[in-house]
């Protein structure tokens, strides 16, 4: 069967993500685009357009942006947390009953899960190996953020990024590189439209305005563009893109590579026990061949593992690595057992009668 298929568009629903500081404007915009994305859905004849706003709210934004939902004839249900545990049933539950989804910030979820994994596990900072679990956790609401039959909107705080840079005298100076939504590293890479939301001031009239800069519009359409006091139609071109009404599928994670890996292999247990087999099977090849408790041949026995493994500490000899054991063993019985040439029973016998 062929991997390939025909190609179809299957991005169907709008994934869209705003990042900035704190007034640049981000709950305002996304509540714009969600109360147009609802009226655009209900003008196409699509059941989302009869759907309510869902607001995942963690920092009382939609308090103020409630009427003016209203005000457009639509309904907003909101819920407040900020726990990671509730992010997927959120989605889920946008799927079923939500016309848009904003989530306003996903920057609180992944610092409330990392400061409840951190307190779950009595840690005062986290360590390297904690990320596997972290990332791979995080991972599993990306997935879902991506391929759901949802439109969803998510908002995130900005923070810098930095780099090291060597100056004129050699030294090394930290540099702010660019801005990048706070959350997960890799968060900022599942929206196929992503926007910088900045607040600005004309210092001559002192008016005070928001740009919204397109860092990332997967169509090319707006992709490089900034807006003054975006509105939804200046992310149109994009919407009208994407396959609304059609099949959502972002990444078939369906497919895994899972059947590849031998089951146990390379997991800590398995090598822990063979570890423990070959060592067993050393004990019992120098037994075999120096059986008593006499000094010779305790000696013996402590000789041919300082041969084979240029060690006289059976306890190091435990703790390494499970192929060099096995190397170990096998020429250790090479030593003892040396193999045998054998006969060519076809070579001619001398005749007695000759």
């Amino acid at each position: 069967m062929s991997l390939f298929t025909k190609q179809e568009s299957t991005q169907a629903y709008l994934k869209a993500g705003l990042l900035g500081f704190a007034g640049a404007g981000k709950t305002y915009t996304a509540s714009n685009i969600a109360i147009g994305m609802i009226r655009h859905l209900k003008g196409m004849g699509l059941p989302e357009g009869d759907k309510p706003v869902f607001f995942l709210d963690t920092e009382t934004g939609s308090d103020y942006v409630a009427t003016m939902i209203r005000e457009a004839g639509i309904e907003i249900f909101t819920a407040k947390t900020r726990a990671f545990k509730d992010l997927i049933p959120a989605v889920r539950e946008a799927e079923q009953s939500g016309g848009v989804m904003i989530i306003d910030s996903i920057t609180h979820f992944w610092r409330e899960f990392t400061e409840a994994y951190a307190k779950r596990k009595n840690r005062t900072r986290l360590e390297f190996s904690d990320w596997n679990f972290l990332k791979t956790e995080w991972g599993r609401f990306t997935d879902v953020y991506v391929n759901s039959a949802a439109h969803i909107i998510l908002c995130g705080r900005a923070g810098y990024e930095y780099d090291f840079f060597e100056d004129q005298d050699g030294k090394k100076q930290l540099e702010k590189t660019g801005i990048k939504m706070k959350a997960e590293t890799e968060m900022g890479y599942e929206p196929s439209l992503l926007v910088l939301m900045e607040r600005e001031m004309d210092m001559e009239t002192k008016q005070v305005f928001r740009t919204a800069h397109i860092l990332k519009e997967r169509f090319g359409l707006i992709d490089g563009k900034s807006f003054r006091n975006p509105s939804f139609e200046h992310f149109m071109p994009h919407i009208t893109s994407l396959n609304l009404g059609g099949k959502q599928l972002g990444i078939d994670t369906s497919r895994t590579s899972e059947d590849l890996i031998e089951e146990g292999t390379d997991s800590w247990p398995h090598e822990k026990r063979q570890r423990e087999i070959w060592c067993e099977e050393i004990e019992g090849l120098l037994v075999k061949h120096f059986p008593s408790q006499s000094a010779e041949h305790k000696q013996s026995k402590v000789g041919m593992i300082e041969k084979v493994f240029h060690t006289r500490s059976w306890t190091k000899v435990q703790n390494t690595n499970s192929k060099v054991i096995e190397e170990g063993f096998k020429k250790m019985k090479e030593l003892l057992e040396p193999t045998q040439p054998e006969i060519d029973v076809t070579e001619d016998v001398p005749d007695k009668a000759a």
